[in-house]
């Protein structure tokens, strides 16, 4: 998906959001974010939204603070609308190959649109089961939730500092997308660990559908009781498993 794709599959996602916060209690829990209320979820997007489109807006050449609390905020999906129109307003008139900071790897504008459509995406998901209702996305979708998490996971060390013990001497982890098609291989090396994007022989994997495993890695499920399979080394999925979570 390109940039300008990326932008459209947000502005669904953000009216999606949007709705199910009207539908919503705000005070209810966020079992995938513990701690987190549904008010607390839509302050959290609704500021992220309005930080990249201050940081795209300026292409700004190094990280900049997150802004103060909004000065519009008020509770409720059209706050979201806002400033995510101003977001995809953005978005839309910048240069994809323009240079800027970005936390992850992809150093352009490009990056934000990727990001802020999975990071919209899985916030949605989070709505979805505070709700218990069941999340769903387009199958290519899905798979790049995998993709972008896995290019910029290393990168996310700065923020969760947890990444950084995901080291060791060449074990191998794949992680395949069965509905899809779709497979990874993880290694990990002394100093580093490497993506690639096929399998490779491994010593350990988890495997099932692609909404699955992207719920499994962005822990927003347990791997317990969920649909995933575990070959091989048990211990070193649940290694990476209990290192590798955004915070």
């Amino acid at each position: 998906m390109d940039h300008l794709e990326n932008c459209e599959l947000l502005e669904g996602e953000i009216e999606r959001f949007a709705s199910l916060v009207e539908s919503t209690t705000p005070s209810i829990s966020v079992p995938s974010c513990p701690g987190w209320t549904v008010g607390d979820l839509v302050v959290h997007l609704g500021s992220v939204h309005r930080w990249a489109e201050y940081l795209v807006k300026l292409r700004a050449p190094s990280r900049m603070a997150p802004l103060e609390s909004a000065t519009d905020y008020a509770p409720g999906g059209d706050w979201i609308r806002r400033g995510g129109a101003s977001l995809l307003s953005t978005l839309r008139t910048a240069e994809p190959t323009t240079a800027m900071w970005a936390w992850g790897r992809d150093q352009h504008v490009r990056f934000w649109s990727r990001r802020q459509l999975h990071e919209t995406l899985i916030h949605r998901f989070d709505l979805e089961l505070a709700k218990a209702e069941p999340p769903s996305a387009p199958g290519h979708v899905v798979v790049d939730t995998i993709d972008e998490f896995l290019d910029n996971l290393d990168a996310a060390a700065y923020f969760s500092p947890k990444v950084a013990r995901l080291r060791g001497e060449g074990e191998t982890i794949v992680f395949r997308a069965l509905d899809t098609g779709h497979s990874w291989t993880v290694t990990l090396r002394p100093d580093r660990f490497e993506v690639e994007p096929d399998e490779q022989p491994a010593n350990a994997s988890l495997s099932g559908p692609a909404l699955e495993l992207s719920l499994v890695m962005y822990r927003r499920k347990a791997l317990a009781g969920s649909e995933l399979e575990v070959e091989g080394s048990a211990d070193l999925v649940a290694f990476w498993l209990a290192n590798s979570a955004l915070e």
